[in-house]
């Protein structure tokens, strides 16, 4: 049994298995390296909620991604082109930079705590995506870890390829109304820089009623064109400018759902 994620190595790879039910089983630290396997997540779904404290959260995201502005996997589930015709291909490589606003999970605090998820939706996500990676800022303890990877799978019900934990790296995170920029080990594993969309006024260029995966209320997507979305660690490694970005702040708890 492994001590949290700090011993968790980075190329835990699992076959096919779901994004929940691989969060809640490295949450709990029992992930062993290297090992594979086909996990249900109906067995441990039902039981996640029958157990499960409660738990409520808020957090602002700063995200980008290769797809054109606005990225369509908020309408759909293929994401943009890239090239031309026979040779085209459909992917969404993003980079998300979590900021936890306000949340507890029981007796434990979430405020302040910051995380970074990495990966690619690949052709047509319906489908099941191809990969992610999940990294916590150092400062993030093995409770909080816990609770956010409980969390956070009810937000993104997707079944990837590839999950894997990455290496604790100190995550830089500020916004302000017209620039956004977050930064992944000093930006030496990732980057991801934000400018407001001109709009017909001064302020923020701002879509509402359009539903984030599956939080069941945002504030709205803030469209903030990337100057540049990379990240810089491993074969998987991209880099991307100009494309698609916006911050969003949007919250769920523990009623929402055992409600659904």
């Amino acid at each position: 049994m492994l001590d949290g994620f700090t011993r968790v190595l980075r190329e835990v790879v699992m076959d096919k298995v779901t994004r929940r039910t691989f969060l809640q089983v490295a949450g709990s630290g029992a992930i062993v390296a290297g090992v594979h396997a086909g996990l249900g997540s109906t067995a441990l779904d039902a039981q996640s909620k029958a157990t499960s404290p409660d738990w409520s959260f808020d957090a602002t995201i700063i995200e980008a991604c290769s797809c054109g502005m606005f990225c369509p996997c908020y309408f759909g589930t293929v994401p943009s082109a890239h090239g031309h015709g026979e040779m085209a291909e459909h992917f969404c490589r993003f980079n998300m930079a979590y900021r936890v606003n306000n949340g507890r999970f029981a007796a434990v605090s979430l405020n302040g705590a910051r995380f970074w998820i990495a990966g690619d939706l690949g052709a047509d996500f319906s489908k099941g995506a191809n990969w992610a990676e999940i990294t916590f800022d150092p400062s993030v303890t093995k409770e909080q870890r816990t609770a956010i990877t409980t969390i956070v799978p009810n937000v993104y019900p997707v079944t990837w390829q590839s999950f894997t934990m990455g290496k604790d790296a100190a995550i830089a995170w500020t916004a302000a109304k017209d620039r956004a920029e977050a930064l992944l080990d000093g930006g030496k594993a990732g980057q991801i820089v934000l400018r407001r969309n001109p709009g017909m006024t001064a302020e923020p260029v701002v879509i509402t009623n359009l539903r984030y995966f599956g939080a069941p209320r945002n504030t709205g997507f803030v469209l903030m064109p990337n100057e540049i979305e990379a990240y810089r660690i491993g074969p998987k490694a991209f880099e991307y400018r100009g494309t698609n970005g916006f911050m969003i702040t949007y919250d769920i708890n523990s009623r929402d759902v055992k409600q659904t």
